[in-house]
Formats: C-alpha cells, sequence, structure tokens
C-alpha cells in the first residue's frame, strides 16, 4: 500500500512539473526584444562575412569609445 502511495505521489509531482515547465516555456517563447533606436549597424552588402563582422566590431569600438569620452554629469551641491 505505502509502495503505491509513493508511485502515485511521485505521478503527482512530475505532473506538477510538467505543467510548471510548461508555463515557464510558454512565458519565455513570448518574449520579444524591440530593436534599439538609434543603433544602425551599416555593412557592405557585397562584402564577405570576415569583412562584414570586422566592419561591424570597428563601428561597436567607435561607439564605445565616443561613449567613454562623454563627460559624467556633475550633481549639483547644495
Amino acid at each position: 500500500m505505502r509502495s503505491i502511495f509513493g508511485i502515485l505521489s511521485l505521478l503527482v509531482v512530475l505532473a506538477v512539473i510538467g505543467i510548471l515547465m510548461k508555463k515557464q516555456m510558454g512565458a519565455v517563447s513570448e518574449i520579444k526584444v524591440a530593436p534599439a533606436t538609434g543603433t544602425t549597424v551599416a555593412v557592405d552588402p557585397g562584402a564577405n562575412v570576415q569583412q562584414q563582422s570586422q566592419q561591424i566590431q570597428q563601428q561597436f569600438k567607435a561607439a564605445a569609445e565616443a561613449a567613454a569620452q562623454q563627460p559624467r554629469p556633475v550633481p549639483d551641491e547644495k
């Protein structure tokens, strides 16, 4: 009798886990990421993959350097 309750409780736990996994996977698949505004990547369509990758890396590096060069806002002291 104890083994029957053990097997039934195991099946109930597996069913609950399955339902939770189904809900979680459904929530993850519904996530939509909007493209960032103002960030466009201009890549030469005639270039091969390596050249396109290098162009994107150079653009990212230039954007990162430009962002690093901006002065930080100074808070107003009272």
